[in-house]
């Protein structure tokens, strides 16, 4: 166990030829593996560190439609319909449970953007709607704060990162695919134009497609290719408490806190909408990219220059074949979760939840969230790159929506008819003089 995540163990050998190689092992690469193995076709999922390592098994566990960025919304309906069956699909728990998500409003001013964002996704007819102040009272027992409303949703749930990619990937290798574990892929082999292979640490693998699904690393492989992908990183942090009872139950989060009631009776519990973000190479690189972006998220960004400035002004960021890259030398990153936050989250929750006072945090946990532009997600072949697809930039909100990614993203690797229009989420939107429009990722 590292982190209190199952180590999986590493397949031995590599494959001379497999039909995909899977770069990444959170839960976009295992869902991806899971998918295409179901297919028929021979898979290599190959991860620098472990399953799971990085912000996959670092989240607060939400599984939610609500908040969505409409553009977002077939792709998450059809994830949901997953977990419902992935512990059945998997025979494993991944602690996917329906519990209802519940965002309280302190204002007016809340009230009107969850209506706005209600009348934006009507058309899919989700059961997303407003509460009242007796409501919202009645889904906070115990709150010293008294809420105008709120917006609740009822099918969603959560499940637990600790649990979901290690099983999904097991899942996988039951059913034919391998996994290597410490094998980080440094480049695409290419013949002819189109991919023909990886280059492993521990050797080369051939194969016709090649999935990237790096989280935040896959910016650095693709400049290594010579290929513009916009992305930064902000800082995600939660604490994890002992068991309790504190009437609680389900997802929740208003301003100054966020909780989520695990499976074992403890809670997570953070500060919605706040992030630690370090000043690094790529801020300058694409700083005109995110302009809106930082414009409406500039009340829960939190600039700094911190460990990872200095780390990432001084990484390598190309590299040949048989050279070694940050990927080995950053096996599983680790980041130090923000202080400042989780202590303003702790004192914040312990005053609106008495109860929740008397809860003893045993762990704060730190990740990296990838973020894009426009905080939706890239699925999508590479058109530079015959054979290669990218899965990344999902923006905090990839683990809900990992399964349906990877059902999508293996729909475009074979060819089929994809379960929801890819369009949105295309590589080439940010070159091909697409209008970038910024979904606020603080709803």
């Amino acid at each position: 166990m590292v982190d209190g995540i199952e180590l999986v163990s590493s397949d031995k050998e590599l494959p001379a030829k497999v039909d995909v190689v899977v770069i990444g092992g959170g839960i976009m690469g295992a869902s991806t593996a899971f998918e295409l193995v179901q297919r028929g076709l021979t898979v290599a999922l190959c991860e620098k560190g472990v399953i799971a390592g990085e912000q996959s098994g670092r989240n607060w566990g939400w599984v939610r439609k609500m908040g969505r960025d409409p553009r977002e919304m077939p792709l998450m309906i059809r994830a949901m319909r997953i977990w419902a069956g992935l512990n059945e699909a998997t025979e494993a728990e991944t602690g996917f449970r329906v519990t209802g998500i519940t965002y309280f409003a302190d204002t007016d001013a809340d009230i009107a953007r969850y209506t706005a964002w209600m009348e934006a996704v009507a058309k899919f007819q989700i059961d997303s709607r407003a509460i009242s102040a007796a409501e919202a009272m009645a889904l906070a027992p115990g709150s010293t704060k008294q809420f105008v409303g709120g917006m609740h949703t009822a099918s969603d749930g959560m499940a637990e990162p600790t649990l979901a990619t290690v099983a999904i990937a097991k899942a996988a290798r039951k059913r034919g695919a391998k996994i290597y574990t410490n094998t980080a892929v440094r480049s695409l082999d290419m013949t002819n134009g189109r991919v023909s292979g990886v280059f492993t640490e521990r050797g080369r693998i051939a194969c016709t497609s090649v999935v990237l699904a790096g989280g935040g690393w896959s910016g650095l492989f693709m400049r290594n290719l010579g290929l513009r992908l916009p992305q930064l990183k902000l800082l995600s942090q939660v604490m994890r408490t002992a068991p309790i009872e504190a009437g609680l139950q389900g997802c929740g989060s208003g301003r100054g806190f966020g909780f989520r009631k695990r499976l074992d009776g403890g809670y997570n519990m953070s500060m919605r909408a706040a992030h630690p973000v370090d000043i690094v190479p790529d801020s300058f690189r694409y700083m005109k990219d995110f302009q809106q972006a930082l414009g409406n998220e500039r009340k829960s960004l939190h600039l700094r220059i911190g460990r990872r400035s200095i780390e990432e002004l001084f990484m390598r960021t190309s590299w040949k074949p048989d050279q070694k890259t940050p990927f080995e030398r950053y096996r599983t990153y680790s980041p130090t979760p923000g202080k400042k936050v989780l202590d303003a989250a702790r004192r914040s929750i312990d005053g609106i939840f008495p109860a929740l006072a008397k809860a003893q945090v045993v762990e704060r946990i730190g990740g990296l969230i990838d973020v894009t532009p426009d905080a939706i997600p890239v699925i999508s072949a590479v058109p530079e790159k015959p054979g290669f697809f990218l899965s990344c930039g999902y923006s905090g909100h990839g683990f809900g929506i990992g399964p349906g990614a990877g059902q999508l993203m293996a729909e475009l690797v074979t060819g089929e008819t994809p379960c929801v229009d890819p369009t949105p989420f295309r590589f080439s939107r940010f070159s091909d003089g697409s209008k970038i429009e910024h979904w606020p990722i603080g709803l």
